[in-house]
């Protein structure tokens, strides 16, 4: 229901399409699927959201293929020492940690924050420092006590651009040109520059879609290293005096269209750090797995293969009354299994062929959701399970699986639970709202300002959530049973990547500026 008591119509009901031959239907569907995490295409509504075309192979697990008349070759991970020595000291000091893609166990919360609820970069008001960064990325920022950390592939091509907005064309973009991936570290307080370092130069090995960049994937931290992971490019570890420890190159990963290998839309997923361990989610075109490596040295500690599609999600790892669970988001299942040694403990079909949100944990359940049609699923899964939790067709709940829905889910921001309600965000601007428990619907809300889309994930503070559309706006709402819209403030620039919440500032990253907005 809408904020007038009328129920908005549907966005994802059934489309049908013109006639037309198959295989020229196939191709324009397919050419609607584009998609790379928070970074990707949020695709035409038409076509992608409304589609219910599937693979010719008909339903149940999808298998990874190597590509037309290729035989998948197997996969080399070579590890090379940095040039820094000597053992990792302690975690650095402070307050106010954001140390990956949306912040701890990618919950996308930080009370205490006292943001101000208007703000403007043309005047200046309630903008504490603004800081140009070159290149393209739509990595988000995070935080470590007073340091802030970004990423940025700087294109050759003076005119290297992406296209925003709500489309299903999904082309790669054509800039192969040589390129510099670069890892910034911040003065979070004065957005002076620390350092930078050059983590990879050359030609990309890999493409990207039009809506994507070479540095989509958000770098993480444990305040004793921070991690670089530009997909084909490499996986680099810094210490906080920008000391090169290691670099782990995986190869080439080939992310893109799941049934039509030469779609190929590059790597957005982040890794995370644990417990002493760096770990990432590598789901390709020819093989998938899951790798930890040692944080001190870069050495792999497990790797797990998957039988996976390409996927866009970063793992998730939070310690539940049941031990430590690592969560993982994609195709043929979502998954949990036991960090420390990579063993996998349950796992539950019925996703979307597509995959990009992050899961996220609340009031005791794993939240995982992923939206192209037809399955658009939520699952709110116990911590603790073990074994195959699919539901037969029909059921929606199981002693494991608390609640379900399908055609509810988001397809590319990642769903936000705070103060008790589970609030998920459509690229279309249909903002949904649950109760996190019991999964029972509170509002269903078209927010004001569409534009291209959304594909920043939601965050929260105070009582207030932000959210932040493709076109620049950033809208403030209000958390709560009643939906209520309080303002709208424009960054004069678009905007892809999750805001960081850290002691008072929001950092906000647009295509060109990376912006610190606090009361002045």
């Amino acid at each position: 229901m809408n904020a007038f008591g009328s129920r908005i119509p549907d966005p994802e009901s059934r489309f049908i399409m013109p006639a037309m031959p198959p295989r020229t239907r196939r191709a324009a569907i397919v050419a609607a699927l584009a998609v790379c995490v928070i970074t990707a295409s949020p695709s035409a509504l038409s076509l992608l959201y409304r589609s219910e075309w599937a693979p010719s192979r008909g339903p149940g697990l999808q298998p990874r293929q190597a590509g037309a008349g290729q035989k998948a070759e197997a996969r080399r991970i070579v590890r090379t020492p940095g040039t820094a020595k000597g053992a990792l000291p302690p975690p650095r000091s402070g307050t106010g940690h954001w140390p990956s893609f949306r912040g701890l166990e990618a919950a996308g919360v930080a009370d205490g924050q006292h943001l101000p609820d208007e703000w403007n970069p043309g005047t200046g008001a309630n903008i504490l420092w603004r800081l140009t960064i070159p290149g393209l990325a739509h990595s988000s920022p995070i935080v470590w006590g007073d340091t802030l950390f970004v990423t940025s592939a700087i294109s050759s091509r003076p005119d290297a651009t992406f296209k925003p907005g709500l489309y299903g064309d999904g082309d790669a973009s054509d800039d192969r040109s040589a390129h510099r991936w670069m890892l910034y570290a911040i003065d979070k307080r004065t957005g002076r520059i620390r350092w930078e370092r050059l983590a990879a130069q050359g030609e990309p090995r890999n493409k990207r879609h039009i809506k994507s960049t070479y540095a989509s994937s958000s770098p993480a931290t444990d305040g004793r290293i921070v991690v670089a992971w530009f997909g084909s490019q490499g996986i680099h570890a810094y210490d906080f005096d920008g000391g090169l420890r290691w670099s782990v190159d995986l190869g080439r990963v080939d992310m893109g269209a799941y049934d039509l290998p030469s779609y190929e839309w590059g790597p957005a997923s982040s890794p995370i750090v644990w417990n002493g361990l760096v770990i990432v989610q590598c789901d390709t075109q020819t093989d998938s797995f899951l790798l930890a490596l040692s944080a001190e040295t870069g050495a792999t500690v497990w790797k797990t293969e998957r039988q996976e599609l390409p996927s866009w999600g970063t793992p998730t790892i939070v310690n539940t009354s049941a031990g430590p669970e690592l969560i993982t988001n994609a195709s043929n299942f979502v998954r949990g299994y036991d960090p420390r040694t990579g063993r996998e403990l349950w796992h539950l079909g019925g996703s979307s062929k597509i995959t990009a949100p992050t899961p996220i944990f609340a009031n005791g359940l794993h939240i995982v959701t992923s939206g192209r049609a037809p399955e658009r699923p939520v699952f709110a899964v116990r911590p603790g399970a073990r074994g195959d939790l699919t539901l037969r067709p029909g059921i929606t709940e199981s002693p494991s699986v608390a609640w379900s829905k399908i055609g509810r889910g988001s397809y590319m921001p990642t769903p936000l639970a705070y103060r008790g309600l589970l609030y998920v965000l459509a690229n279309n601007g249909v903002f949904d709202a649950y109760d996190v428990i019991t999964g029972k619907e509170i509002y269903r809300q078209r927010l004001p300002l569409v534009g291209s889309g959304y594909s920043a994930s939601p965050v929260a503070a105070d009582g207030k959530i932000y959210l932040s559309n493709e076109d620049g706006e950033m809208l403030v709402i209000s958390a709560g049973a009643t939906f209520a819209h309080l303002t709208t403030n424009s960054m004069g620039e678009l905007l892809m990547a999750t805001p960081a919440l850290s002691q008072g500032v929001m950092y906000v990253r647009g295509s060109r500026t990376l912006f610190a907005i606090g009361k002045k």
